[in-house]
């Protein structure tokens, strides 16, 4: 059921809603969960008259983007659609789950148990649950950026009668690659992309060795009880794969350091800055269900891959980086143990973290023969140096997909829907609708 409340912001009328679905959409009258989403229609046009245009925010473990106004793809997309933004369950307004709610669910186990109903075939049964409710059952047009690409990949796969047409922004995943076998994909582009990053900005090299070196005799205790270690701090990198990452690191970077009457020390507002970046209590989900986005095998636990994977990746060892003379490595979305040690969002959660790793049964996500006779409109923007999403994998995927169109861009970073305007959006619309 839908519970609706309207108000305005400059050009826009918001409204909200709130539905009521199953945990476990296989026990549709067992526990029920809360979702709330946000419908935009720009200002003077009537929503009857308007096809509607789902929005699924990247992840896992966001909610949708809280945008003013029609700021970026918005701004195109109002145009001619009325637009949910879906807070995916767990997130944002929707049930939201972290260290404080979870233990509402009981034991690590129970908790554990709770979160394996938080992946993308859950969020597409939602969105086929409330659809009826707000369409009058018509199919609508899907936009998923990054992980909600994967979340649209898997719509395509179990409920195409549900979408008048796919766009997908940065977020084919691969439909068979295992955590460990993306992580091994992901880790050359890691270093791909720090590289990049240095020949930018040269004088960030040492930079990043003073700060590490730093880091590796004195551990600093941040605001709220966070601790940066060295490789905390190399996963920074993680602002890379936005089109100014590269920007807004080399200004990070540059202010690091103090004087004291002790020494240069590491500075209160640079510490600040790293809590805001490194921090998971506004995205826990993110660091549970990280890895269980690729879990498809159920005989296979993902076992904390990409902590597996790094090992095999000396180039990112910070020590053997110090003692020498080479540029130290960053990283980006991988996910370890010792988050769940070091960011006090995490710590509580970390026996719930070490069972979901350990956990098996996942179920697969993809359905490559029903993808294969596709009839849904679909296009996909692939970024050609996607820090997050391997290229290879997306254009894979794009091969496996009948009828979907690909536009292969460099222009744009991962966030190319969010910084290019309206034009992403305008160019996906195009290639569905065979306008380009």
């Amino acid at each position: 059921m839908s519970f609706a409340r309207s108000y305005r912001q400059p050009g826009v009328v918001l409204t909200d809603h709130r539905f009521t679905v199953p945990l476990d959409h296989g026990r549709p009258d067992g526990e029920q969960i809360e979702l709330y989403a946000r419908e935009v229609v720009a200002a003077g046009k009537d929503p009857e008259t308007l096809p509607w245009l789902l929005y699924l925010e990247g992840g896992p473990g966001f909610g949708a983007r809280r945008f003013i106004g029609r700021q970026a793809w918005l701004e195109r997309a109002l145009t001619e659609y009325r637009v949910l933004l879906l807070d995916q369950r767990g997130t944002g307004r929707s049930t939201p789950l972290n260290r404080q709610t979870l233990p509402l669910r009981g034991t690590p186990a129970q908790q554990a148990d709770h979160l394996a109903h938080f992946r993308a075939d859950s969020i597409v049964r939602d969105a086929e649950a409330i659809r009826p409710a707000l369409t009058g059952g018509a199919p609508w047009t899907v936009l998923g950026q990054s992980y909600g690409g994967f979340c649209t990949v898997h719509y395509l796969s179990t409920a195409p009668e549900g979408l008048a047409a796919a766009l997908i922004t940065g977020g084919l995943p691969s439909l068979t690659a295992t955590a460990e076998e993306v992580y091994e994909a992901a880790y050359p582009r890691m270093e791909h992309k720090s590289l990049a990053h240095y020949a930018r900005y040269p004088m960030d090299v040492e930079r990043a060795r003073r700060i590490a070196a730093h880091l590796a005799a004195h551990p600093a205790g941040l605001p709220g009880g966070h601790l940066l270690t060295v490789a905390a701090f190399q996963s920074l990198g993680i602002l890379l794969g936005s089109g100014d990452g590269s920007h807004q690191l080399h200004y990070l970077l540059e202010d690091a350091f103090v004087p004291t009457p002790a020494g240069p020390a590491l500075g209160d507002a640079f510490l600040e800055e790293v809590r805001g970046l490194l921090s998971f209590a506004g995205h826990p989900l993110y660091a549970l269900v990280h890895e269980s986005i690729y879990a498809q095998d159920p005989a296979a636990p993902t076992g904390w891959a990409a902590d597996r994977v790094r090992a095999r990746h000396p180039r990112f060892d910070a020590a053997r980086t110090l003692a020498g003379d080479e540029p130290l490595l960053l990283t980006a979305e991988d996910v370890h143990p010792w988050h769940f040690t070091t960011d006090p969002a995490l710590v509580p959660l970390r026996e719930t973290a070490e069972l979901l790793a350990a956990r098996t049964g996942w179920g697969p996500l993809y359905d490559p023969a029903r993808l294969a006779a596709n009839e849904v409109p679909v296009a996909a923007a692939v970024y050609h140096d996607d820090l997050y999403v391997d290229t290879a994998h997306s254009l894979e995927t794009a091969r496996a997909i009948r009828g979907l169109r690909t536009w292969v861009t460099d222009e744009f970073e991962h966030d190319g829907v969010r910084a290019g305007g309206p034009r992403v959006l305008d160019r996906l619309l195009a290639l569905v609708r065979d306008e380009a």
